[in-house]
């Protein structure tokens, strides 16, 4: 074993192996992240959304979002890696191979002479008689001299050819990679440095899993926690309208831990004033109604309903430093909140397992008004405008415009420009002068107007159901919803950040798929989707369509074909989605396919689909048995699925219902063979029975002799 001197050594060089393992596929990984979200400038473009305080960033707010944890930690473990390689570099340097020549300062091909005279020249500097310092003499000793031997001794100079040391063959050294002060520890001390790694390196860590542990049971997947979803699925209803979602989404856990400070009743009180007209007061009774309102909910439901109002009637001037701090821990607990939302309305809650459809259109609905900052009060349809051809949303998808105004709402409307799309169809000329003359705007006004719409989307629709190697679709047939939803905007962006000034955070566009039947209220299907991942969504619909065509039992070329035609269409802006489930009774269907986007308002789409279900006349399979490759089951729906699969099993006739026929009859029939059953009975005994005699005679015989 080598000395301490040694294994100390080793420690730095086994921290820079390990750093580096992790430091270096990090790095790369944060520098091609960062390359990869610079490409393009996915934000709006308009001037509200460049003064918005979430796209305005100063030198500070620059500094100190490089200043994260994992920057920090980044940062540190490329400054830990340079001292270690430049320590390594120096310590090596002591430690040179021996090397005679090179002490000695002498070429390879030095005489005899040379060598002599450089060992006379270096004893003059080092030598104990003329240097008394320890070091030199040290020197002198270990290396000169030797370094002499090596080269006139005759054995000296055979060792070192064969060995690489004048000394001969050199013992291998072993060391332990841990720093020197670990391995010269002695009494008490080695006892507290022990107490102190245990504690540091074994109790630090089981107390921060504990406590993590502790935390995170509190929550979902989603980081929802599960007194939110509970309280979510008691509370929704199979007719939820937009006005009542505020009342479903302020009951979460999450709204209570905010604390409600004595403070902040004066900020309250001012804000309830200010957005009193969205409470839906009844203007007679308008006291009664605000005791009720300040009573009959929770506190913290109250603030949270408060600063929600608030922010969409854009009144956040009125939100007063005392409360910022909770109205921007509201807003960014909100959007993961609504997603929750629509899981619940979509949960299945009949026997079919279908979830409810109004409910889902609702918080849509309410989830875009969140966003664009447009109170629910816009989107009413006064009866004037709905018998003069208005937009069916009301005025809300003319506010999430720039600069837009109720009142130049009402000018362009007298200018025969009644509805939101009307506006987006004129062209870009006419639009522009037509926002000059009639709403006021200035040259840079309507430029932020076409910044916006070149940024809004144009969604299309394609659905087909249809069942596999079948023709037509018969009850409880598997039938497959094939749905391309693609999308367009006039920029050329596929992946965008929407037009949203006044949402305090960043917000991806998010995209709901429903197949659902309108006078029923069911969803049949549903899908989220989203465009911002082009490399997932790819390999996606590259595995849907491979898997399918397989089935069909194309040759390799032709899958190849429609999986590279798949890609195409998805980085050109398509997104695939393919669903299964189970044909209903035998009728006509009249359904209808929703691309809800909750972001922008007026940018939905819907189709209407025919779904004919004829009468069984083939076998089917079923679903209890085989089920259907990529058909997905709701956690929650297990036991409806059940009740549907034994109503299934009654309702047609299954491949094996030949053969459970004929032993029924089998079994109808054995009365009618019990006489044949008693004679063949009767046979095999009495056959047993002469066996058994002869049997019994011979061996009285044997004993005979």
């Amino acid at each position: 074993m080598a000395d301490n001197d040694d294994m100390s050594s080793l420690f730095p060089i086994f921290i820079l192996s390990v750093m580096g393992l992790f430091t270096v596929p990090w790095t790369i990984y944060r520098i091609s992240s960062y390359a990869g979200s610079r490409k393009k400038n996915l934000n709006c473009r308009c001037s509200e959304c460049m003064r918005a305080p979430k796209n305005r960033v100063s030198f500070y707010q620059k500094v100190w979002r490089f200043l994260t944890l994992s920057n920090i930690a980044l940062v540190s473990s490329w400054l830990i890696i340079i001292v270690l390689f430049y320590y390594i570099k120096i310590s090596t340097r002591e430690n040179q191979p021996f090397d005679p020549f090179l002490i000695l300062g002498l070429e390879a091909s030095a005489s005899e002479a040379d060598i002599k005279k450089a060992y006379r020249r270096l004893s003059v500097l080092y030598h104990p008689d003329k240097n008394p310092d320890p070091a030199a003499n040290n020197y002198f000793v270990e290396f000169i001299t030797k370094a002499y031997q090596a080269l006139t001794d005759p054995v000296s100079r055979e060792n070192f050819a064969k060995y690489g040391h004048p000394d001969g063959r050199q013992g291998m050294q072993m060391g332990i990679a841990l720093p020197k002060f670990l391995l010269d520890i002695h009494g008490a001390a080695g006892g507290l440095l022990l107490i102190a790694i245990v504690g540091i390196g074994i109790l630090l860590p089981l107390v921060g899993a504990v406590w993590y542990l502790r935390q995170s049971s509190k929550f979902t997947g989603n980081y929802v926690m599960h007194h939110t979803i509970s309280s979510y699925y008691r509370n929704m209803k199979q007719s939820l309208a937009p006005s009542k979602v505020l009342e479903v989404l302020i009951q979460a856990a999450e709204f209570v831990e905010i604390p409600v400070r004595h403070r902040d009743e004066a900020p309250l009180q001012r804000l309830f004033l200010v957005v009193r007209s969205e409470l839906n007061l009844d203007p007679k009774n308008l006291k009664t109604e605000q005791l009720k309102f300040w009573k009959k909910k929770h506190p913290a439901f109250i603030k949270a309903e408060l600063l929600i109002l608030a922010h969409l009637s854009r009144q956040h001037e009125e939100v007063l430093p005392e409360i910022k701090a909770d109205f921007d821990l509201v807003m960014s607990i909100v959007p993961r909140l609504m997603e929750e939302l629509m899981k619940m309305a979509l949960m299945p809650r009949t026997a079919e397992g279908y979830g409810w459809l109004r409910p889902a259109l609702s918080i849509m609905e309410f989830s875009q008004s969140l966003v664009q900052a447009v109170p629910l009060s816009a989107r009413k349809v006064s009866e004037r405008a709905a018998n003069s051809g208005g937009s069916p949303d009301g005025i809300a998808p003319f506010l999430q415009l720039p600069h837009f105004t109720e009142n130049v709402v009402k000018k362009l409307g007298r200018k025969k420009v009644r509805t939101f799309q009307e506006l987006r169809d004129l062209p870009k000329d006419e639009r522009a002068e037509l926002l000059k003359s009639a709403g006021g705007f200035t040259d840079q006004e309507a430029e932020d107007v076409e910044a916006v719409l070149e940024m809004m989307p144009n969604i299309s629709v394609e659905v087909t159901c249809t069942t596999e190697g079948e023709e037509g679709i018969q009850e409880g047939d598997i039938v497959t919803m094939t749905a391309w939803i693609t999308l367009h905007r006039n920029n050329g962006l596929i992946a965008a950040h929407p037009h949203a000034p006044y949402f305090p955070q960043p917000k991806d566009e998010l995209y709901w798929l429903l197949l659902g039947d309108q006078n029923a209220n069911c969803v049949w299907v549903k899908q989220r989707i989203t465009f911002m991942d082009e490399a997932t969504s790819a390999a996606a619909a590259s595995k849907i369509i491979g898997e399918s065509m397989e089935g069909t039992g194309a040759d390799d070329a032709t899958v190849n074909k429609a999986v590279r035609e798949a890609v195409e269409r998805v980085k050109s802006g398509s997104r695939l989605v393919m669903e299964k489930f189970q044909a209903p009774a035998e009728g006509t269907y009249k359904l209808t396919c929703f691309c809800l986007c909750d972001t922008w308002l007026g940018c939905d789409r819907r189709v209407n689909v025919t779904l004919k279900v004829g009468k069984r006349s083939r076998p089917a399979i079923r679903p209890g048995v085989a089920p259907a490759e990529g058909v997905q089951y709701l956690e929650d729906g297990n036991d409806d699925a059940e009740e549907d699969e034994e109503e299934a099993d009654e309702d047609y006739d299954s491949e094996y219902s030949d053969e459970d026929d004929q032993a029924e009859e089998e079994v109808k029939q054995k009365p009618k063979n019990e006489n044949w059953i008693k004679e063949a009975t009767a046979n095999l005994l009495e056959k047993e029975g002469d066996d058994s005699s002869s049997s019994s005679s011979e061996s009285d015989n044997e004993n005979t002799d």
